[in-house]
């Protein structure tokens, strides 16, 4: 998009948009990205009250057509489709974008969104890379946006009890974080290199990555596994146990990362590994983030396959999935208080729209930029394979000049984030 066309955009957006929603005042939404996650935003946003998705948006038209059309079949309307998002942000009667693209894309998407004046919720990762994730951070700030991340635990009313539990001392000391995702991800094959369907606008997919022959090793959620796109599963389902560590450990970045794993199953395309065990250390505090990340047959851990398990000098605290928590005290593990409560993040994101205030929201633009960041690092650690210094003031790794490359990526123009966004 042309720094021009964005500055008018933005320009006209906020002279139209008003400066707080009635509770009458109809919000009118975008999707954008509705091969997969989109779907579950298309929904939520029209269970809504007063909230009306008015377009759908997604580099391939077959897609966004299907969607189109159970969308009209379900709500007895219609919806309007577009290939392109940035005709989305040049549409002055869209309010907010929600965002369910691959991850290279979310940054650059929200940023975008940001400048055109339109509030953001973006999925998890929300950034592809640390650099980035900081530059989405200083969008928000500038525009006065309104960002929310894909992190729905934290709109949980359980998991919120259950972080006020750790704070006020019910498993005692509470020095480490164990993440968990254990996830059944098959042999993916390697799919050949073949001509780009006649719906599929390859160009705007690959977006800031660098240009490479269409296949469907990539097309359309196999990108998860290969670098220019995705970020692995620590950077997919993840992100919501990178988040629930850091929440509840109630730290930020680390200042040393170690990394090890590898593919030892499918002899298949993937490049991110199948199992990865990283250790995220934070000395001045005293306490540790373990994460592991495994493909296959594996065995639950206290009944968690996918969630969070905490550890105290009185006790240990298990998070399952994105709304219940149990505890377990002393020796004898004898259980403690527990709960299970579903979270409602698109209404929280929907309050804070209309209030126009940031501070209501549960998962706000920093989540996205210090959960995927962490993520990020473990990855980063994995690929130069050593034990890594962090500065988390800075966001630079101290003399080591190679992981530092990794922080960010070249960018393939038009599709730029700026150094000022």
């Amino acid at each position: 998009m042309k720094r021009t066309s964005v500055a008018t955009a933005f320009l006209n957006q906020t002279l139209l948009t008003k400066s707080v929603f009635g509770a009458n005042d109809r919000i009118q939404a975008a999707v954008l990205g509705v091969h997969g996650q989109g779907q579950s935003h298309i929904e939520a946003l029209m269970k809504q009250d007063n909230v009306e998705v008015t377009t759908l948006c997604d580099p391939d038209s077959e897609v966004s057509a299907q969607r189109a059309a159970q969308f009209e079949s379900k709500y007895g309307k219609k919806v309007k489709t577009v290939q392109d998002l940035r005709k989305v942000y040049d549409d002055k009667e869209i309010d907010v974008v929600t965002i369910a693209t691959p991850n290279h894309w979310h940054a650059l998407a929200t940023i975008w969104a940001c400048q055109a004046g339109k509030d953001v919720y973006v999925e998890k990762p929300g950034a592809h890379n640390i650099w980035e994730g900081r530059k989405m951070v200083e969008a928000a700030a500038k525009y006065q946006r309104i960002v929310q991340h894909g992190v729905q635990l934290r709109s949980s009313e359980a998991l919120q009890e259950a972080v006020k539990h750790l704070r006020n001392g019910l498993i005692g000391k509470v020095y480490m974080a164990r993440g968990l995702v254990y996830r059944w991800r098959p042999d993916i094959g390697n799919k050949p290199v073949e001509p780009t369907p006649s719906t599929l606008d390859y160009d705007l997919w690959l977006g800031p990555a660098k240009k490479r022959p269409f296949t469907r090793n990539l097309v359309h959620y196999n990108w998860h596994w290969h670098w220019d796109f995705g970020n692995g599963d620590v950077g997919n389902q993840g992100i919501h146990e990178t988040d629930m560590c850091l929440w509840g450990l109630g730290v930020g970045l680390p200042e040393k990362v170690t990394s090890s794993g590898g593919k030892f199953l499918w002899n298949d395309c993937k490049e991110t590994p199948e199992v990865l065990t990283s250790s995220y250390l934070y000395p001045k505090e005293k306490k540790i983030i373990e994460f592991e990340v495994r493909p296959w047959c594996t065995n639950a851990e206290d009944g968690a396959t996918v969630g969070n398990i905490f550890y105290g000098s009185e006790g240990y605290m298990v998070i399952k999935g994105y709304s219940q928590y149990e505890t377990y005290l002393g020796q004898k593990k004898e259980p403690g208080p527990k709960g299970d409560k579903p979270p409602d993040h698109f209404g929280n994101f929907i309050t804070a729209v209309r209030k126009r205030d940031k501070s209501l929201l549960n998962g706000p633009v920093e989540t996205a930029h210090f959960s995927s960041a962490l993520a990020h690092l473990g990855n980063i650690a994995f690929r130069v394979d050593r034990v890594l210094k962090f500065n988390p003031v800075t966001e630079h790794f101290v003399g080591d000049e190679e992981a530092n490359r990794m922080l960010s990526r070249l960018y393939r123009k038009p599709f730029v984030i700026p150094e000022k966004v």
